[in-house]
């Protein structure tokens, strides 16, 4: 088999592929044994009928498109492979020659990946956000803990904003009810302006058993923006009480004995969750440092498929969530010809940077360990909340493997750039990757654990009690419930 390249942009080529027809040979009896199976031909048994009766009845052109079309995806993928050329998406395939006994020739013109190197990227500068704890960051922490722990106690008066209203709602449009609009028993906290249009107006003042009724947009369902009457009754109006902010409430809502403990401890976490956020940020803006020293052309049919899987997956994530694309673009104050430049850019990056860690992990010699692939595999099914193996079966029997194999390289490949950048914070710190991954996955919290107990090795660990399911809305009861320990 003999192959040419022909380079018609820096992204694109044409291979030009001549074969010696005895190379066919597999592919036509192979043929023939299919359409022998098929034909149905006088004092033959289904697949016992003899070539010559085949290309009599059938056509030897018949035999040679079947020998052909079976043989083209090896022939292309050899083709491919000799070349050395890395492939992107499907090849536009045309026979030019087929002369039976003699010779088969195609033309294959397909994406490539451009060629080029990665430029040198040790100490790369890149700056991440402070990792610095407020005092009103923690305050705000330890506040939404205690609105976990609130209770609500029934009041008889009028509701006024930050009460909580048991209603029931009823939507008609042109006096017909719209059932998927109307409920009962809804709990809402007046004033947050979660629900439909004009509903915090209408329950403010009223006492339980009274209405109100008032016109609003339909905010989801069939029905949805279309102007209904609906008339909300409330049922009992509640107020909010919060815990007090002492040692009692630290010994509720966790497992310290006292409000300063619990004050250090949530202070810990979120300087944790700063920290995993630098190391994200360094991971992000890592790469786009390297890719501004990369100037290398982009195959336009691979960036509109990138287009088009974004826009795909943004519809999706706004029909979960109820809203339409206009919705989202009025909330995100974007025009659709701003939105579209912003996708498209994103697009470019996306595929650029795709194309950079492919070829740097091929620079570095990076390869990929089956303990790796297992351990991706056990992440992801996790974050799905499938078990493993039938998540590593759908992968082998959908061919999507070779895909995985080049999503951890490309992880291993920014792992690799990460560590060789010079890291520091906007205040001008110099940080320590591996110090922070370190501090991430335990080992610091666990010697320092291990320092502790050497030091008071003499004294009994305190008893741990066990934890209730923690709740986003306030107890309803006309006094605060008595509950187990709990995590913050």
């Amino acid at each position: 088999m003999k192959t040419d390249v022909e380079e018609l942009t820096p992204t694109r080529v044409k291979l030009t592929v001549e074969v010696p027809f005895d190379e066919l040979k597999p592919n036509l009896d192979k043929a023939y044994k299919e359409i022998s199976r098929q034909v149905r031909i006088k004092g033959f048994r289904p697949g016992k009928v003899p070539a010559p009766l085949i290309d009599k009845y059938v056509g030897r052109g018949a035999v040679l498109q079947e020998a052909v079309n079976d043989a083209l995806p090896q022939l292309y993928g050899r083709a491919v492979e000799e070349s050395e050329i890395f492939v992107l998406g499907q090849p536009d395939v045309e026979v030019t020659e087929l002369d039976d006994g003699k010779q088969f020739a195609f033309t294959a013109e397909v994406d490539i990946r451009p060629k080029f190197e990665v430029p040198d990227y040790d100490g790369l500068e890149v700056v991440v956000d402070d990792a610095v704890v407020t005092d009103e960051r923690v305050e705000e922490t330890i506040g939404n803990l205690r609105e976990r722990f609130a209770s609500l106690t029934t009041v008889d008066r009028a509701a006024e904003a930050g009460d909580f209203a048991v209603v029931d709602l009823v939507a008609e449009i042109d006096g017909e009810p719209v059932e998927d609009a109307s409920t009962t028993g809804l709990s809402y906290e007046i004033g947050s302006g979660s629900s439909v249009e004009g509903l915090d107006d209408a329950l403010t003042g009223l006492k339980a058993g009274e209405s109100a009724t008032f016109t609003a947009p339909l905010k989801g369902g069939e029905r949805a923006g279309e102007e209904a009457e609906i008339t909300a009754t409330v049922q009992s109006v509640k107020v909010k009480n919060l815990p007090d902010l002492d040692d009692e409430f630290a010994q509720l809502a966790s497992e310290f004995d006292t409000l300063e403990e619990l004050r250090a401890d949530v202070r810990t976490r979120l300087e944790r969750q700063l920290r995993a956020q630098q190391l994200s940020q360094a991971r992000d803006r890592a790469l786009e440092a390297l890719l501004e020293k990369i100037d290398i052309p982009l195959p336009e049919k691979v960036v509109e498929e990138e287009i088009n899987r974004r826009n795909q997956q943004l519809e999706q994530q706004l029909q979960m969530a109820g809203m339409t694309k206009a919705d989202y673009l009025e909330s995100e104050e974007k025009s659709e010809e701003d939105f579209d430049a912003e996708i498209a850019e994103a697009a470019r990056q996306a595929v650029k940077g795709g194309f950079v860690l492919d070829q740097l992990a091929v620079q570095e010699e990076l390869g990929v360990e089956n303990e790796e692939l297992s351990e991706y595999v056990v992440t992801q099914a996790m974050q799905m909340g499938v078990p493993p193996q039938q998540l590593a079966q759908y992968l082998t029997e959908n061919n999507q493997l070779p895909a995985i194999v080049a999503e951890v390289l490309r992880n291993k490949a920014l792992n690799l750039v990460v560590e060789h950048v010079s890291l520091k914070d906007e205040s001008g710190n110099q940080l320590d990757v591996a110090a922070i991954q370190r501090e991430l996955s335990g080992e610091t919290v666990q010697a320092e654990s291990e320092d502790a107990q050497e030091d008071s090795a003499a004294e009994e660990p305190s008893a741990e009690t066990d934890k209730p399911a923690e709740s986003d809305e306030p107890a309803e009861s006309d006094e605060p419930a008595e509950s187990d320990k709990k995590d913050s």
